[in-house]
């Protein structure tokens, strides 16, 4: 890993095929299969999925679930003759307890520390205020909302999906069904799992009817998984902190399955950062339930522990998602993958299609 540039794992993407939209309906996606060892590719249709696993197959899905993060808010006014401010755009991204939550706000320089913003709901009454306590280092804010009985709720009501900055245009009502896994249930992250997304209630009906044991863990997703690498080398990559919970059912079905030698087939690259993060944590123990932060980055070098296969979406030019689907299958032949995914029109990212690497 210490001779490798994040440049090495850059890729030509036309626009056009970043997915602005999800498929006509969930599960329709097409899927490039590889063989991790020979590079060996084969194009596909989601709908095989489950004729690729086999019985006594571990799958782990990530059931965290998105909250609508983006806020829109207004300033209140300190003087009498103030001119009213204009929007202002407040996005989530990680809770710091006792109401308080880290911030991206735009336009940034208009919120100052000390700042009073209402957050109006779409008849125009207001339903949450807040306060602004601290500036961050990259601009962020801290921010406290002022108590109230259901705020999650609230969120409900007058939040917006965050979708990711590369899908250019305003969030639908069909994106809070479709950017929203079937089996989320822990609210938490500010971006999808997205490998998840494909999975409709039927085939995960078919996948447990054939033998395979299905597990859940929880990973919350921060906005950092689309901040852009900001060094050259890739032994300088420092990652955001996320939380993650492994549940005592999923510590034990991953042990069990790792002493008997079957295969842990991760849904998302949440799913292998969580799942090798606990396998860290446990040393040569057994994996054990827990709660914990983790900033693991995994790229070319580094040693699975758990994970046999994984299924994932097209990432990022550049990005330490890219990095640990190299890491899993070699760098060489993930950029062919993607090449030839670049080549036959595969749609990329959040929305997009999807691969099979094992």
């Amino acid at each position: 890993m210490t001779d490798l540039r994040v440049s090495d794992f850059d890729f030509e993407l036309p626009e056009e095929l970043i997915a602005q939209q999800p498929p006509a309906e969930r599960g329709q996606s097409r899927m490039l299969t590889m063989d991790r060892a020979s590079g060996e590719l084969r194009d596909r249709q989601f709908s095989e999925f489950p004729s690729l696993l086999r019985k006594g197959d571990l799958l782990v899905l990530n059931d965290s679930r998105v909250i609508p993060a983006r806020l829109y808010a207004r300033r209140t006014l300190r003087r009498e003759k103030e001119k009213p401010s204009g929007r202002i755009e407040v996005m989530l991204t990680e809770p710091m307890g006792e109401n308080r939550w880290h911030a991206l706000v735009r336009p940034r320089r208009k919120v100052a520390i000390g700042e009073r913003l209402v957050f109006p709901d779409p008849e125009g009454q207001i339903a949450l205020e807040a306060e602004v306590l601290e500036r961050g280092e990259f601009g962020d804010r801290l921010i406290e909302f002022a108590a109230v009985e259901d705020f999650f709720g609230i969120l409900d009501r007058i939040g917006h999906i965050p979708l990711p900055p590369y899908i250019h245009r305003e969030d639908g009502s069909a994106d809070r069904d479709r950017y929203q896994t079937i089996f989320s249930r822990e609210r938490g992250s500010v971006a999808a799992p997205t490998a998840g997304l494909h999975f409709t209630p039927q085939m995960l009906e078919r996948i447990a009817g054939s033998g395979v044991e299905i597990a859940r863990v929880t990973l919350h997703v921060g906005l950092g998984t689309f901040a852009p690498l900001r060094v050259e080398r890739v032994d300088e990559v420092r990652l955001h902190r996320e939380r993650y919970s492994i549940p005592a059912e999923t510590a034990e079905a991953v042990n069990c399955a790792r002493r008997e030698q079957r295969r842990v087939v991760a849904v998302g690259t949440t799913v292998v950062r969580t799942l090798e993060a606990g396998a860290q944590r446990a040393g040569s123990a057994s994996l054990a339930a827990h709660s914990a932060e983790t900033n693991i980055f995994i790229a070319p070098g580094f040693e699975f522990q758990l994970v046999g296969a994984l299924l994932t979406n097209f990432h990022l030019p550049q990005s330490s998602l890219l990095m640990l689907v190299s890491a899993f299958a070699s760098r060489e032949h993930v950029l062919a993958a993607y090449r030839h995914a670049v080549e036959s029109r595969y749609r990329f990212f959040s929305y997009g299609d999807c691969m099979f690497v094992a």
